[in-house]
């Protein structure tokens, strides 16, 4: 894997990504041996400092996840941010029907039909394109604990779970964001959102590898990769209608229902699939994959099997949050990454 420069979260830039957190002093990292920061989400500083030293030395690499930012590429002058309040419009979707009776399956939240979320199984996948059950969890689907929508764009369903007052996408998002080329330096392509080494049964699996401008849809929103948009309120970028991309706080919430503490992405991850018998308990439904992520530079795909990263709607200037999960500990991280970085995508219900 090609070794780039990690351009981390400064403190003001960690306050920006998370509030509720302080930014803490990581490491040295795998790909320079520069010294790295990170938010550790759920946990308190004290933990922060503990959980960051014993996972560097449980796994030899850096406790910052925050990776492959080319500070070389960052303007370095500082944009202040749009003060626009104006709140992007989001409606509720009409197209999924009749609600289907859950009266046998008690276990589904009272809170889906309500919020137009279908019950599992309501979409007759030879007609609609289905993600494979393999990826879920499978004591969820038996206990009628997901929900279901339908992406009318692609014809995608996607399986929802209730987590606290959310209700998250429980599949990564997997719509072909096409048609807007994408060039940085030698890398072209005529997408900003791709497949895990271009072969379409990763993106089956994983969902597809979006840019930031791509994840807010920049042909609506106007956010690219070297500016700030200063987008406030409900963005539904790349997500379908009644759903948006969750910014940190929301993350923050998900993290707080999932029950905090030093070891979060346990609980979001699936029970089998990462690294090194990395997996997680995948207590709540969230069912995290190792999607891996697209390089900037060249264009390579890294880390596949053993590493995710979710973008969120939040930006501080040139950068943006997101928020990572590796194999080697049950951490969860928020981080400052290049917007023109391949990273997946969760989206949330619309209140």
């Amino acid at each position: 894997m090609k070794k780039i420069f990690v351009a981390l979260c400064m403190v003001a830039f960690l306050a920006a990504c998370d509030d509720s957190s302080s930014a803490s002093s990581g490491s040295n990292d795998e790909s320079g041996g520069e010294s790295s920061s990170s938010v550790v989400l759920g946990s308190s500083s004290s933990e922060k400092e503990k959980s960051q030293s014993s996972s560097s030395e449980k796994s030899g690499k850096s406790s910052s996840s925050v990776i492959d930012v080319s500070s070389s590429s960052v303007k370095s002058e500082s944009t202040e941010k749009s003060s626009s309040s104006e709140k992007l419009s989001v409606t509720s979707s009409s197209s999924a029907g009749k609600i289907v009776s859950s009266s046998s399956k008690s276990d589904v939240p009272q809170s889906y039909a309500e919020a137009k979320v279908m019950p599992s199984g309501t979409y007759d996948c030879m007609k609609y394109k289905c993600a494979s059950m393999e990826y879920l969890n499978h004591e969820f689907l038996e206990a009628g604990r997901y929900g279901e929508i339908l992406d009318e764009r692609d014809n995608q369903v996607y399986k929802t779970v209730q987590i606290g007052d959310q209700i998250w996408m429980a599949e990564n998002l997997n719509f072909a964001y096409i048609g807007v080329p994408y060039t940085y330096y030698d890398d072209t392509s005529d997408s900003t959102s791709w497949c895990y080494d271009n072969d379409p049964a990763n993106c089956t699996k994983y969902g597809r590898l979006y840019t930031w401008a791509a994840a807010m849809d920049s042909v609506k929103t106007g956010c690219g990769f070297d500016k700030t948009c200063g987008l406030s309120g409900i963005v539904q970028g790349i997500c379908p209608t009644g759903w948006h991309l969750p910014d940190s706080t929301e993350w923050e919430t998900l993290i707080a229902a999932v029950g905090g503490g030093l070891s979060p992405g346990e609980a979001l991850k699936l029970q089998s699939g990462w690294l090194d018998d990395g997996n997680g308990t995948d207590a709540f439904g969230f069912s995290a994959l190792p999607a891996g992520y697209r390089d900037i530079l060249d264009g390579a795909f890294n880390r596949g099997g053993d590493f995710t990263v979710f973008w969120t709607a939040t930006e501080v200037e040139y950068y943006a949050c997101s928020v990572t999960l590796n194999y080697f500990n049950g951490i969860a991280f928020m981080g400052g990454f290049n917007k023109g970085l391949g990273h997946s995508v969760r989206c949330v219900k619309n209140e």
